[in-house]
């Protein structure tokens, strides 16, 4: 268990630990620690690694961290900085125990919220980062007065916070996987509680008192390595109690707060991106199954309200691949080519911050306004705007007889399931327990599609290739026999029968007719209208339910099909909707829940952009 503890917390959300290399740091640069004195008094542990060679100034590249700065005292971290490349060319690298966790003083508020016109003494993550910038440029020897700052995913978040109240001498941010709200990313999914996040419960919910640089919390013992059928055998959410209990205050806010009320809406960021002055690269992966609404959204907040340099990037990555240096670059099954990530490290996130940091900073990069990886023709694409101006919308309707088509009929016709709470879809077919699931977002989809209880649509073989770029909606008209349901909409690429395999195929696999997800997204059905007010569905009754689905850059190529597969259960990927409305799933009994059978009108339709074909 201390193995699997070590392992989580230093290398699952990528907050310290990054790939080895025979570069020594310690043979370069010289450690230091610090506390630093935030304005309200509290004490903030702060690690520095400063070039040993004095006889020029560098930058300050900050990293702010719930995950721990480890390691503590006269030990050095493997890789310090964002990537090997800056690290090797000399920079001021810090890294800093955010307040309330690990070697830190105060309490920690998880997702803090911003508080835009603070009082003298009142502080927030905004001037946290203010002041501790304000502590480096003054103090660090040989430091250039310019400061970026980065991080992945948790850190994410706290790189776009470093954007709200910016110091002056903070020139270049890059988020990277951000968490953007807690509501749409990690552990809620469109008003659906991803249970499968569940047991990072333990890193968020437990507070301490005093600093420490050892784990003060752990996660709970299950006894087995499958689970779907933990879950399944566990029942309603409210029966896992039992392994957090109150002293767990994110499990206490979970579930005191399944509706998105003023107490998730002030902990989002997103909406506070207005007027920022740092430059800014935000970085993402095509199958972040944890955080793909926080890029897409923040990139596009500060695009609408800023004047400032403001930059893409999204490749073909789960969860944080782009820090790795892996030589194949693949997602589950699928892969998609060679130094993928050595590319962005090179050619992008090096080129961003040495422009603001020890160039001109004119906004003259090099670097295009998006650069994207289309994942179905396998390489990069550079773009003057994201969403590209020049997409042609079209409709793909959700026709009868398992037909995906532009064109929809008069008649009108419904296909319709059972969904059953008690027999699931699976949102995998691999067996295993995982903290935060990757790999499925490229899964093969043939055991879903051959369930009863999954609807499949799907387009002819593809006579030409089809780009589909941007933002997707799912309008669908649906009815059901019980009072609430969730919807999962999934699109996918099916591969020709003569695929070959790839190195990372799985043994029992074949590539030939593969299911390659493509996007894939839930909502909570009582939330259809409104995240902080739940309604029941009427029974019987023909309903409107959108479900914004995030962006895409994928190619369909001539010879593959389209398909889209519509269920209502995703375990444990999700809980389980009862079915019949109660007003907190996370107090449902085991009488709540039932089958009931639900139906998808051939007028529903997924709304996409095409991306015309270069003549």
């Amino acid at each position: 268990m201390r193995k699997l503890l070590f392992a989580f917390t230093l290398g699952l959300l990528f907050s310290c630990s990054q790939a080895q290399t025979d570069y020594d740091p310690k043979a370069h640069y010289n450690k230091s620690e610090v506390t630093i004195s935030m304005r309200d008094g509290i004490k903030l542990h702060t690690t520095i690694y400063s070039p040993k060679d004095t006889s020029k100034e560098y930058p300050i590249l900050l990293h702010r961290t719930p995950y721990s700065c480890r390691p503590y005292g006269e030990a050095y971290r493997s890789k310090i900085g964002p990537n090997n490349t800056m690290m090797k060319e000399g920079n001021i690298v810090v890294y800093q125990d955010v307040r309330g966790r690990w070697n830190s003083e105060g309490v920690y508020d998880n997702m803090r919220a911003y508080i835009p016109n603070k009082k003298r003494k009142e502080v927030d993550e905004a001037s946290d980062t203010y002041d501790t910038i304000d502590w480096l440029v003054k103090n660090i020897a040989n430091n250039n007065g310019k400061v970026g700052v980065w991080g992945i995913s948790y850190p994410g978040f706290y790189s776009t916070y470093a954007l709200l109240d910016a110091h002056p001498a903070l020139k270049a941010v890059s988020p990277q996987a951000p968490i953007g709200d807690f509501y749409f990313d990690d552990f809620h999914h469109n008003g659906a509680y991803l249970l499968s996040y569940w047991r990072a419960t333990a890193v968020f919910g437990y507070m301490k008192d005093q600093p420490t640089t050892e784990a003060w919390y752990k996660f709970p013992e299950l006894g087995t390595e499958d689970q779907y059928q933990f879950f399944l055998d566990a029942g309603p959410l409210s029966n896992l109690d039992q392994y957090y209990k109150e002293d767990n205050v994110f499990w206490t806010q979970l579930k005191e707060h399944p509706d998105y009320d003023e107490f998730w809406q002030k902990r989002g960021i997103i909406q506070h991106l207005n007027d920022i002055k740092p430059a800014v690269m935000t970085v993402g992966g095509w199958f972040d199954a944890e955080d793909l609404y926080g890029p897409l959204n923040t990139y596009g907040a500060i695009e609408k309200s800023s004047k400032t340099y403001n930059t893409l990037v999204m490749g073909p990555w789960s969860h944080g691949d782009w820090a790795r240096n892996k030589k194949r670059q693949a997602v589950g099954n699928v892969y998609f080519g060679d130094d993928l990530s050595k590319f962005f490290q090179e050619d992008i996130e090096t080129e961003f911050f040495n422009h603001f940091l020890k160039g001109s900073a004119d906004g003259n990069t090099g670097l295009p306004e998006a650069y994207l990886f289309d994942t179905g023709t396998k390489d990069w694409h550079r773009f003057e705007n994201w969403p590209p101006r020049n997409l042609e919308k079209r409709s793909y309707f959700l026709q009868a007889h398992e037909r995906l088509s532009p064109i929809a009929t008069r008649e009108y016709s419904a296909a319709t399931f059972v969904s059953d709470p008690a027999k699931p879809v699976p949102y995998s077919e691999d067996i295993k327990m995982v903290f935060t699931p990757r790999k499925f977002m490229t899964d093969d989809q043939r055991f879903a599609a051959r369930r009863p209880d999954v609807l499949v649509f799907e387009t002819p073989v593809l006579e030409e290739a089809v780009t589909l770029a941007g933002p997707l909606l799912a309008k669908l008209k649906v009815a059901t026999t019980g009072t609430d349901a969730d919807w999962v909409v999934k699109l996918i690429d099916v591969y020709p029968p003569d695929h070959e395999d790839y190195e990372e195929t799985q043994d029992h696999l074949k590539m030939g007719n593969y299911h390659q997800m493509v996007r894939s997204e839930v909502i909570r059905g009582r939330y259809r209208n409104d995240f902080a007010k739940p309604e029941p569905f009427e029974p019987n009754k023909e309903t409107a339910v959108d479900l914004t689905l995030q962006d895409v850059l994928h190619t369909f190529k001539k010879g593959h099909k389209i398909q889209v597969q519509i269920q209502s259960t995703w375990f444990p990927y999700i809980d389980r909707n009862p079915q019949n409305y109660v007003d907190n799933i996370f107090l449902a009994k085991e009488s709540d829940f039932g089958k009931q059978t639900h139906s998808v009108y051939n007028s529903s339709k997924i709304e996409v952009g095409i991306l015309p074909t270069k003549k």
